[in-house]
């Protein structure tokens, strides 16, 4: 299998961060402001197929024609860039090494959905990359490809870099629309959808970093072009970051419907000597997966057939010698940690959860208390204000499903099998490492 580089194919170039790195010009923003208007570059990206790349996969196209046209109020883009799901690490490295390809995509996108105003909200811990945005929006502003009149266009856009403060649950969208106006980030309750009454109650779409970075790819190479990669109804490239047991992680930007085992030849497998036992293909907030997938389609359709979801391609690769029970404890006390406590289910839940968890760890626990787990999933899911406590709940009900043993031999074993103060009681436990 060959990989496709097209976001990240100048990451080798000498200074890539910088617009000479970039190519010079934002070649395909100038093709749309000047030789295109809103309503075709909006129909161009609606028959791209492309799909947000943020976790949903919801069509882009479609979620920019949601946004009213002739309303008399300011339209908005806001980029979320605020990237920090356990086992997620693509929209960083992007724009670390390739800034320029998402503000030549901020630059399309507010002339289709007629916004002259946008905002990137980049997490606040990655100070570096908070820094590397800025440099490359000051840069352009320098080119004049920011500001007044863009190409002759007549076309004026201004673009802030805003860095939030380290709260997970500003990924979602609401939110962060919360957070970006001072308040404290919290999800809100909709209807009404933010297309409606988003930033400052005013019309916005809000975009993943990589769903932004792709459009100028579709626009200055056609819309065939980019529906030669990947599957008729998950059209496109995308970048998979593979992390964990695995001999070289790392970002691999591949068409999608590549499969884990093709992924793998290329990251030259599991770590010597070991097997998978299992991994996430979208972070830690989808549900997790074993060898017997290794050959599922890594795109929209496949992962819901295998069971799980796409998310952000964010595939954890854990070996056998990793404790399932373990692994989820430590996502689960993530989730608990940055519940924004807004919701009931979520906030006392995500507690209790871990609760059990600890114990089942410890070996202190039995039978009923996995039912209780799952009973506590069960009474979260679907039942909060955002997908934070879905997204808890996936790897607790799919790591029970696979590994319910595992589970069994924490409590028949008095403790973790995988501890090595324990290691005379696997065969006992019947556990396989």
């Amino acid at each position: 299998m060959k990989l496709t580089p097209v976001l990240s194919d100048n990451w080798d170039v000498d200074r890539s961060w910088t617009l000479d790195g970039y190519g010079g010009d934002y070649k395909a923003a100038r093709k749309a402001l000047t030789t295109m208007d809103p309503d075709s570059v909006i129909a161009a990206v609606k028959d791209s197929g492309l799909r947000g790349r943020g976790g949903a996969g919801f069509p882009t196209g479609s979620k920019w024609g949601f946004i009213p046209q002739g309303d008399g109020k300011p339209h908005y883009l806001v980029v979320n860039a605020d990237e920090s799901e356990p086992g997620t690490c693509k929209d960083i490295p992007l724009m670390l090494a390739n800034p320029h390809v998402l503000v030549e995509g901020v630059i399309i996108t507010c002339f289709a959905i007629r916004s002259h105003q946008a905002f990137i909200y980049v997490r606040g811990e990655v100070l570096h990359i908070v820094r590397r945005v800025q440099a490359a929006v000051a840069e352009a502003y320098d080119k004049g490809l920011l500001g007044k009149d863009i190409f002759g266009s007549g076309f004026d856009l201004d673009v802030v870099v805003h860095a939030g403060a380290g709260a997970y649950i500003c990924g979602e969208e609401t939110a962060l629309l919360d957070s970006l106006e001072g308040m404290r980030g919290q999800p809100r309750l909709r209807p009404p959808f933010p297309a409606v009454a988003g930033l400052y109650a005013c019309p916005t779409v809000i975009n993943n970093v990589e769903s932004i970075a792709s459009v100028p790819a579709i626009i200055d190479r056609g819309v065939e072009w980019f529906r030669g990669f990947g599957s008729e109804k998950s059209p496109g490239f995308t970048l998979y970051s593979l992390s964990g047991h695995v001999t070289r992680p790392g970002q691999y930007e591949a068409p999608l419907g590549v499969t884990l085992r093709q992924l793998l030849e290329l990251a030259g497998g599991v770590r010597e000597g070991h097997e998978l036992k299992f991994w996430t293909p979208g972070g830690s907030s989808t549900p997790l997966l074993t060898a017997e997938h290794l050959d599922a389609p890594l795109d929209y359709e496949g992962m819901t057939d295998a069971g799980s979801m796409l998310g952000t391609k964010a595939l954890q690769i854990f070996d056998d010698t990793t404790c399932v029970v373990r692994a989820v404890l430590r996502w689960t006390e993530f989730y608990a940690h940055e519940s924004c406590g807004k919701c009931t289910p979520c906030r006392e839940g995500t507690y209790w959860m871990v609760q059990i968890l600890e114990r089942l760890e410890r070996g202190q626990a039995d039978a009923g208390d996995v039912e209780t787990l799952l009973d506590a999933c069960d009474n979260i899911l679907g039942r909060a204000f955002c997908a934070l406590g879905d997204g808890a709940t996936s790897p607790i009900t799919s790591s029970v499903q696979y590994f319910r043993d595992e589970y069994v031999a924490h409590w028949e074993s008095g403790g973790c099998p995988f501890d090595p103060a324990a290691s005379m009681l696997f065969e006992s436990a019947g556990v396989a490492r």
